[in-house]
Parts: structure tokens; C-alpha cells; sequence
């Protein structure tokens, strides 16, 4: 019976963070879809170069997102390391999502707005996802060890003086 809460804890934590990040590549994508197509209708840029301007727009919005909402309770120690690895597999995501429009674009001659826009933001950036989602879980944001996550929420949940006492 014990085995069967632990899975079914781990289920729904795996599912609330699914849903947050999910939430926050929603507003990453209205962020992408946007800035793409202002890119490509507004300024006229090519498809390729507005695809790595808007989804470099993104990034930066979902690492925001990411950090301080889907993965807050994680390892904040070393900083650095999590931002170069957040950009390196995010690079990684850029590369699938825009070779993709690129392939598209000019290697099959699809070449409509509709054409563009399906490459880029569905099927791109639906596999850019599934590995950006499993790339930050396992290397980018690392879960505390079990014992420094409680001791943790113990002292941000611990009152002014309690506080002052542990730090003694």
C-alpha cells in the first residue's frame, strides 16, 4: 500500500509539473507565434530568421516562467550552470524548431504563411518541447536532495525568531 502512495505522489507531481510547464510554453508560444509573424509579415525578415528571433524572444520569456513558477522549489545554488545549460538544450530546441521551418520552407516548397506557421509552431515546436521538457527535468533544473529540500521550507516557513535561532 505504501508503494502505491509513493507512485501515485510521484504521478501527481510529474502531473502539476506537466501542467506548469505547460502553462508557461503556452505563453511562450503566443510570445513565439507573435513575434514570428511581426517578424515575417511586419518586417518582412525571412521565415528562418524570424523562426530564431521569435523563439529566441520566447526563451527568454520561458526561462522566466520556468525558474521562479514550474521549478522554484529546485537547486538555486548554482545559478550559472543552470542558465548555460537552460540555453544550450533551449539552443538545442531552437535548432529543432527552426530546422524544421527550414525543411519545410526550402527544402519541400511550402512556402504559404499557413505552410510556415504549421511547420514552426506545431510540428517544430511540438518536438522541440517533448526534449526541451525532458532536458530541463534531468540536467537544467535539479530537485534539491530530499533532506536540504525539507530543511529549506523549514526555514522559509520558520517564523523571524525561529530563524534567527537556526542560523546560531
Amino acid at each position: 500500500m505504501n508503494q502505491r502512495r509513493t507512485v501515485r505522489s510521484r504521478l501527481e507531481r510529474l502531473a502539476r509539473e506537466i501542467a506548469k510547464f505547460g502553462a508557461v510554453g503556452a505563453i511562450g508560444f503566443v510570445v513565439n507565434f507573435i513575434v514570428f509573424n511581426i517578424c515575417v509579415h511586419g518586417f518582412q525578415l525571412a521565415v528562418v530568421r524570424s523562426g530564431v528571433i521569435a523563439t529566441a524572444v520566447a526563451i527568454a520569456t520561458n526561462y522566466v516562467g520556468n525558474r521562479y513558477w514550474t521549478y522554484r522549489e529546485c537547486d538555486r545554488s548554482r545559478r550559472s550552470r543552470e542558465l548555460s545549460l537552460f540555453l544550450l538544450f533551449s539552443g538545442a530546441g531552437l535548432v529543432i524548431e527552426n530546422g524544421i521551418l527550414a525543411l519545410s520552407h526550402y527544402g519541400f516548397g511550402m512556402t504559404s504563411s499557413l505552410a510556415d506557421n504549421i511547420a514552426k509552431n506545431v510540428v517544430g515546436l511540438g518536438i522541440g518541447t517533448v526534449f526541451r521538457f525532458w532536458s530541463y527535468r534531468t540536467w537544467v533544473f535539479r530537485a534539491l536532495p530530499a533532506r536540504e529540500a525539507v530543511e529549506t521550507a523549514e526555514s522559509f516557513l520558520a517564523t523571524p525568531p525561529e530563524r534567527a535561532e537556526a542560523g546560531k
